[in-house]
């Protein structure tokens, strides 16, 4: 026999699981990335998991570096929580509820987002900002020494472009 109550408590968990990933979604992507690289045998570890979070934290850019710098992973962090990241990932918590939890200590950390993709098949580079020709370089990891013109940012877009935008078929 299904019991009507038990179904209700289940789909609202999962709609919650699902609201705190989109909530937090830079801390539930970094925290997930960590623990794929976590051996099983130091998945209980705390030492292991903050060592692999620091050596994951310096390489990451962008928003996801701004996580670990908010957490206390990089060295040039001004205060850490890391224990509070530790701990729960530990004792085999989700990374949607530790991200939960920090919230509580930081709420910056949930606000942090991923930038939306950008449609290259009806994007004007013309008609953007400098600065948004800026990040689109800097996200490439490549920088446009000497321009001082933005139509010198779009040649250098243009130019690298083959080489990040893969074409939809």
């Amino acid at each position: 026999m299904v019991r009507p109550l038990a179904c209700l408590f289940f789909l609202i968990s999962i709609a919650y699981a699902a609201k705190a990933a989109d909530e937090c979604e830079v801390c539930v992507k970094v925290l997930g990335d960590i623990l794929t690289k976590v051996p099983e045998a130091d998945k209980s570890n705390m030492d292991v998991i903050g060592r692999i979070t620091r050596e994951h934290c310096a390489e990451t850019r962008q928003k996801e570096n701004k996580f670990c710098f908010y957490i206390g992973a990089l060295p040039e962090s001004a205060t850490s929580i890391m224990n509070d990241v530790t701990k729960p990932l530990s004792w085999s918590m989700p990374p949607a509820k530790v991200c939960e939890k920090l919230k509580t200590k930081d709420a910056q950390i949930c606000e942090l987002k991923f930038d939306k993709p950008i449609d290259w098949k009806t994007i004007d580079l013309k008609k953007m900002r400098v600065k948004e020709l800026k990040n689109i370089l800097n996200d490439w990891g490549e920088v446009c020494k000497g321009c001082t013109e933005k139509s010198e940012f779009i040649k250098k877009i243009e130019d690298l472009k083959s080489k990040y935008v893969k074409e939809e078929l």
